[in-house]
């Protein structure tokens, strides 16, 4: 049975990590904050006191933090996990971070005989919690076949985009369509509304034609309720957006639509809406019409 280890418990990794021990994996947690680490070892992990220590104790390592300066630090830098590196170990990264830096992070741990994935994930805290996750992979084939028990804890869709960087790649394409789809339901929802008719009736009427998606799916329900509680909290995806913006810039990539839905969640934020589901992008647009949807 692989020695897993998973860093970073917040609100996706708390549960991901959760499903790999329900799974049956041995596993060794850290984090910032002892209370998800004493959440978890009541139900049976251990505890790891540093990524080093962490790291050689562990077949496969993860991590799941806020940005790329966070993985470097966790995995590269003092009592990192390259200084608890073994021959074979797998690092696999489910944060969403920059195509460059994971680029970056899996060459300096290739030197230490380390496998590096990154492997971010789609499907937010639900997907999270049931297991259902989309993971998309990038790195060695040899490393991911290795892995695939384990991803197979995690999530119902697991697909090896490419190299190193590959999986960033299409996560940040991902955050394209989220950003594209949270605006668009924002704005469908308002104009509903503002134009005198349910907004609840109208997402029943269209939502089984050609603008069926996810978000139209999962999101309006909750907006309905009045609840605009995380889910993926606002400043991450507005994180998420600066690093398809930089990736963007980086392959001279046009991507005028992009940049606009983008200023929405920068709204969001100067708005007080931070820490609000990436779905409460609504709030800006109520603001705009001056009406709400409720």
């Amino acid at each position: 049975m692989l020695r897993v280890g998973y860093i970073g418990l917040g609100l996706m990794g708390k549960s991901i990590a959760r499903n790999i021990l329900k799974a049956g994996f041995p596993l060794t947690v850290h984090n910032r904050s002892q209370a998800a680490v004493d959440e978890l070892v009541a139900e049976g992990a251990k505890s790891a006191s540093s990524p080093k220590e962490l790291a050689e104790q562990v077949d496969i390592i993860f991590t799941n933090l806020p940005d790329s300066p966070d993985v470097e630090k966790v995995a590269l830098g003092e009592n990192g996990i390259i200084h608890g590196a073994h021959d074979g170990l797998i690092f696999i990264d489910n944060s969403t971070i920059k195509p460059a830096s994971a680029r970056m992070i899996a060459e300096k741990l290739k030197e230490k005989n380390v496998f590096a994935l990154d492997a971010p994930v789609s499907g937010g805290d639900i997907g999270a919690k049931n297991g259902t996750l989309t993971i998309m992979v990038g790195g060695e084939a040899s490393a991911v076949e290795k892995s695939m028990p384990v991803f197979q804890a995690m999530g119902k869709t697991v697909t090896h985009v490419g190299e190193s960087g590959a999986g960033q790649v299409a996560k940040a394409a991902n955050q394209i369509m989220v950003a594209a789809q949270m605006v668009a339901m924002a704005e469908l929802l308002v104009f509903s509304k503002k134009a005198g008719v349910d907004p609840k009736k109208v997402v029943d009427a269209i939502k089984g034609g050609a603008a069926q998606c996810w978000a139209l799916d999962i999101k309006p329900q909750r907006l309905f309720e009045g609840n605009r509680s995380p889910g993926f909290k606002a400043y991450m995806q507005l994180k998420d957006m600066n690093i398809v913006l930089d990736t963007a810039k980086e392959y001279d990539i046009p991507i005028s639509a992009t940049e606009k839905n983008t200023e929405f969640f920068q709204m969001m934020i100067e708005q007080g809406m931070r820490e609000l589901d990436n779905s409460a992008v609504v709030g800006v647009v109520e603001k705009l019409a001056g009406i709400e949807i409720l």
